[in-house]
C-alpha cells in the first residue's frame, strides 16, 4: 500500500517508481520523525506584523551528498536525484546502515540568460548528519558525490505547495519585487530548499537568494 501511494505521487512528477525503491520508502517511513535540521545562524529577519517576509542566514561549511540530473522537467530531475539519495541514505553506502534524514534538501538551479526558463541541470544536495561529517560513508552509486560545500550566506523566503518550473520562476520574481534592486545577491543561480516529502500538497519550501561573497 505504501509503495502504491508513492507510485501515484511519482506519476504526478512524470516519473515511474522502480520496484527496488520499496525498501528505502519503508525505511524512510519508519524514521520519518527523526529528521535533523541543517545547522545555521539567523542573521536578520525582515517583515511586517510579526510575520517574517524573508530572513538572512549563514550556513557553515559542511559535507553534502550531491547528485546532478538534467531531465526534461524540473520535478523529474529532483525526483530521480532524490531516489538515488534515498538509496544512499537507507543502505547503499560503505557502512551499510540507515544514515538518518536531514532537512532541508537543497536543489540548486540556474536560469537561462534570458531569465525566463530554468536550465535543465539541477544539483540536489543532502547534508550528512553530524556523526558522519568527519568521515562520510562512501556511496555505492558513482553518480553521488560527497562534496565539502563552502560556508553560505543566503536570503530566504518561504512558500508552500508544488515546486514546478512555473511556481519557482514565479517565486523568484516575487522575491525580487520584495527585495528591490540590489547587487548583494547573485542573479541566475538560486536554491530551492525542500522541507517535506512530495506527497504533502501544501509542503513547505524556501527560495534562497545567494549572497555575493
Amino acid at each position: 500500500r505504501l509503495f502504491a501511494h508513492w507510485e501515484a505521487v511519482a506519476s504526478t512528477h512524470r516519473v515511474s517508481l522502480p520496484r527496488d525503491m520499496a525498501g528505502p520508502i519503508a525505511q524512510m517511513a519508519r524514521h520519518r520523525h527523526a529528521r535533523q535540521p541543517v545547522p545555521y545562524v539567523s542573521l536578520s529577519q525582515h517583515g511586517k506584523c510579526e510575520e517574517a517576509a524573508y530572513e538572512e542566514r549563514r550556513y557553515p561549511a559542511g559535507k553534502w551528498a550531491c547528485v546532478t540530473m538534467g531531465e526534461p522537467m524540473y520535478e523529474q530531475s529532483i525526483s530521480m536525484s532524490f531516489m538515488k539519495l534515498m538509496r544512499y541514505i537507507c543502505k547503499e553506502n560503505s557502512v551499510g546502515c540507515h544514515l538518518g534524514m536531514t532537512v532541508p534538501v537543497l536543489n540548486e538551479i540556474h536560469l537561462t540568460k534570458e531569465g525566463t526558463e530554468l536550465e535543465r541541470e539541477v544539483l540536489t544536495a543532502y547534508y550528512l548528519p553530524g556523526e558522519f561529517q568527519q568521515n562520510p560513508p562512501v556511496p555505492m552509486d558513482p553518480e553521488i558525490h560527497i562534496t565539502e560545500r563552502a560556508p553560505l550566506r543566503v536570503i530566504t523566503r518561504v512558500f508552500y505547495g508544488m515546486t514546478t518550473e512555473e511556481t519557482i520562476l514565479r517565486e523568484i520574481s516575487l522575491f525580487w519585487e520584495l527585495l528591490g534592486s540590489t547587487d548583494a545577491v547573485l542573479r541566475g543561480t538560486y536554491i530551492v530548499a525542500s522541507y517535506e516529502n512530495p506527497s504533502i500538497p501544501q509542503r513547505r519550501n524556501e527560495i534562497w537568494f545567494i549572497c555575493q561573497a
